[in-house]
Order: C-alpha cells, then sequence, then structure tokens
C-alpha cells in the first residue's frame, strides 16, 4: 500500500523525522530552494501537511495541494493556519494541546521570578567581580504575596495560575466568562481593569482575530511604571510598538517576552532595553514535551490516513 504523501513545512528533531519518514513519504519544504515550483510540482501528491505553530499554512499552500485532506500543528498554536481554506476544501486541522500546557507554565513563573528578582543581571554581578568590587547586588523586589494576573484562562491559563497560587498571590483572570473550576480567583471581563489590579500580568490567550493586540496602550499603561508584562501565547495577542515605547519610556516597569513580532529577527530596539527578559521561544522546549508533540503530530496524521477519529481536532 502506497504511504500517504505529506508536505512537511518545517524541520522537526530527528526522533520525529526518522518515524515520520517511515510512515510517510515527506517531502520538505523548508529545504526546497525554489518553494514555489516545489509546490507546483508535488502540490498535486499531497494529501497531508505537518506543520509547526509559527509557520502553519497559509491559503497559497494549501490551495497548491488540491488533494489536502489534514493540517497537523506542532503546537498548540494554529492561527498560522488558513482556517477559512481549510473550511471551504473539507480540510481538517489538528494541534498537540495538552503536552506542553506545563511547560509553558512553568517557564512563564520561571521568567517572572528570573526579572523580578533580577538573576541574569546578578549572575553577571558575580562572573564580572561587582561582588568583590562593589559590593552587594542592587534590590530588587518580591513576587510571593503579591497580586497576579492571567489573561486567558485555559490551559496554560490554569496551570499559571495553579502555580502563583503556591506563592500566595492574589490573582484574578480575564477570560470571555467566569470560569466554574476558579472559584478562588477574581473574575475580571475587562483587560484593562485587569492590567489594573495587578503587579504581573501573564498573556495566556490563543490568537486570534478577537485578540490581535488585545494588550494594547491602555493596558500596559493600566498595568504600570511597577509592573511586569509576561507573554508565552501569541506576539499578536500584544502591541509591540506601544509595548516598547512603555517600556523605553518606563511608563511599564518590565516585560518578560518568549515570542516577537518577526521572529526570530526580533525588533532591535528590545535588546536596547535593561527591564526586558528577552526569551527565543522555548517555552515548550524540554526534551520530553517536544517528544510527546512530535508524537501526537504524527498520531494525528496516522488517526485521519487509518480514517479513524483524530485525536485533537481543531477543525
Amino acid at each position: 500500500m502506497q504511504r500517504p504523501h505529506i508536505l512537511q513545512v518545517g524541520p522537526y528533531p530527528a526522533w520525529d523525522e526518522e518515524p515520520l519518514n517511515e510512515a510517510f513519504t515527506v517531502h520538505r519544504y523548508f529545504a526546497a530552494e525554489d518553494k514555489t515550483a516545489f509546490l507546483a510540482e508535488i502540490g498535486p501528491q499531497v494529501r497531508g501537511i505537518a506543520t509547526r505553530g509559527e509557520l502553519g499554512a497559509n491559503r497559497a499552500m494549501i490551495e497548491a495541494c488540491p488533494s489536502l485532506e489534514v493540517v497537523s500543528v506542532y503546537g498548540v498554536g494554529f492561527d498560522a493556519v488558513d482556517l477559512a481554506a481549510c473550511r471551504e476544501r473539507g480540510v481538517r486541522v489538528t494541534n498537540t494541546p495538552d503536552v506542553l500546557t506545563n511547560d509553558v507554565a512553568d517557564l512563564g513563573v520561571a521568567m517572572m521570578l528570573c526579572l523580578s528578582r533580577g538573576m541574569i543581571g546578578a549572575e553577571r554581578w558575580v562572573r564580572d567581580g561587582s561582588w568583590v568590587a562593589k559590593g552587594l547586588y542592587p534590590l530588587k523586589r518580591r513576587v510571593w504575596g503579591r497580586r497576579a494576573g492571567v489573561l486567558g484562562l485555559g490551559r496554560i491559563g490554569y496551570e499559571v495560575a495553579k502555580r502563583l497560587a503556591g506563592f500566595g498571590m492574589d490573582i484574578a483572570y480575564s477570560d470571555v466568562a467566569p470560569k466554574d473550576f476558579a472559584p478562588d480567583w477574581e473574575f475580571i471581563g475587562d483587560p484593562v481593569a485587569l492590567a489594573g489590579r495587578c503587579d504581573f500580568l501573564f498573556v495566556t490567550l490563543a490568537a486570534s482575530a478577537a485578540t490581535h493586540h488585545i494588550v494594547n496602550r491602555k493596558v500596559i499603561t493600566a498595568l504600570g511604571e511597577e509592573g511586569m508584562l509576561i507573554n508565552i501565547s501569541r506576539a499578536s495577542n500584544i502591541d509591540e510598538d506601544a509595548l516598547l515605547e512603555a517600556l523605553e519610556n518606563k511608563v511599564l516597569g518590565s516585560a518578560a517576552l518568549d515570542v516577537f513580532e518577526g521572529e526570530p529577527k526580533l525588533n532591535p530596539r528590545f535588546l536596547a532595553l535593561d527591564n526586558v527578559l528577552l526569551q527565543p521561544h522555548h517555552a515548550s522546549g524540554t526534551v520530553e514535551t517536544r517528544k510527546a508533540m512530535g508524537k501526537l503530530v504524527r498520531d494525528n496524521l496516522t488517526a485521519h490516513f487509518a480514517g479513524q477519529p483524530l485525536l485533537t481536532p481543531v477543525l
């Protein structure tokens, strides 16, 4: 029986590449020099697309694959997949939720701790001799017992809030409606009001047209000159120009960011700031989680071509 033809949009670790190659006939889009010509040649054979969350699959790619049946996303975010084009053609879409939830929450909380306690600068203080020459490191701010806000109490937001509760923090959240599973945390529907009552604001929303730049100038200003913004969701959820302006002018105290517009080529203005913690979009970047994500990508593809229900359908 002929193996289904799969378009692989971006590279995966070797532990995912090998079983993918064994199960399917894989065409590596990312390795093609002339991608338009490559799609024109192999597109008619492609029945599935294996992609990554930040790469997705746009309308041009989908239309170049007239036999396409399924798009399997390596990641929880699927905003880079043209869902409208998929709906028009009856193409199924899957992602990899749950398996990365806890690692993403861990990194978000770690970023808060690292930036609030000045751990990057403190490590440098020891290494460059400042401890000997200048004495004690400048005082930073505590985390425990302070006020935290979670914008988007989905899977990841919930795990973040659970961890914050362990620090005895005063927790509030914003979502489309109050959550029955969060009776001990205050619901605040308006993101501006949420930002105004917290010291740390975590952005854990799924990206969509409705959440585009939901963290705008008003939200950032409300968070204030002592506040910290932590983004472990998508860059599109934040107005990056407004964020940079607020950080540069000290209207916002600080920001810990794992995602950026145009990444990995982030705006160079970030590099000049001393009140940001910059991370290379690696919130799910553990061996255990990445292996689980790759397996779920393959399992969804296998289930589809075997005529079985998808494990984690988006569409």
